[in-house]
């Protein structure tokens, strides 16, 4: 395959967060079984959540623009063990978008008014961004809310997504979709922690980097702190 041209992570002048060391990777910590991150035992988890605490609740704001509520799409492709097992699908932000451009993301986005809930908010910009259409999915639950650096109040809705659908990318919105093993984001061993401090403040983050036949997929920032959140859930 055609690998995809580097796009920009971030707006800051001379910051890219994939050239920011790492201060740790938590090779310490146990992965999520296999046998925790099939159907039936996510939905029990949700069904009967432990004690936790996330581990990531907010960013450093950068911004003075009112807040935003949002929420994002945590989609869980239900592959079998055959195939490789569940997986999670993300998208690449096209470099033209206002907030987090060129990042990697979960399908989501700010709520609207017509919108029920955040459950509403995110199945609506999963179908508008890519296309995967409600009658794939599978809502099970939702992770405490993450607050960006950009001011949004985003509440990560997890749902369990059946093989078969077709995307159609929003291409104003969405330069690529692609999906990550479960399991290997799932694995603190891949959990690297960075840190950096610039002249509006400090800020630590948590990156995930996957290689696949495009190159590297540089999950950092919001959607990796969603994610490590999502390990500790499953991990309590």
């Amino acid at each position: 395959m055609t690998q995809l041209p580097p796009i920009p992570l971030s707006k800051l002048p001379n910051f890219d967060p994939r050239k920011v060391p790492v201060s740790a990777v938590d090779t310490h910590l146990p992965p999520v079984a296999p046998s925790q991150l099939l159907a039936a035992a996510l939905q029990q988890r949700f069904q009967s959540p432990p004690t936790w605490q996330p581990e990531v609740r907010a960013e450093p704001l950068f911004t003075e623009r009112a807040p935003l509520h949002a929420a994002v799409l945590i989609p869980i492709i239900q592959h079998s063990l055959e195939q490789g097992g569940p997986t999670v699908l993300l998208t690449q932000r096209t470099a033209r978008m206002s907030t987090h451009a060129g990042q990697i993301a979960f399908p989501g986005g700010k709520a609207d008014e017509g919108d029920a809930d955040a459950s509403a908010t995110a199945l609506r910009e999963a179908w508008e961004e890519v296309g995967l259409a409600p009658a794939y999915i599978q809502v099970i639950g939702q992770l405490p809310v993450y607050v960006t650096g950009t001011a949004f109040i985003v509440t990560p809705v997890v749902a369990l997504v059946q093989p078969g659908f077709t995307l159609v990318h929003q291409p104003t919105e969405v330069a690529d979709a692609f999906e990550v093993p479960l399991a290997f984001l799932m694995d603190p061993a891949n959990h690297r922690r960075h840190a950096f401090d610039w002249e509006g403040g400090h800020r630590e983050w948590f990156s995930m980097p996957y290689m696949d036949a495009q190159g590297e997929r540089f999950i950092w920032g919001a959607t990796a702190g969603m994610l490590r959140n999502f390990y500790r859930f499953l991990s309590a």
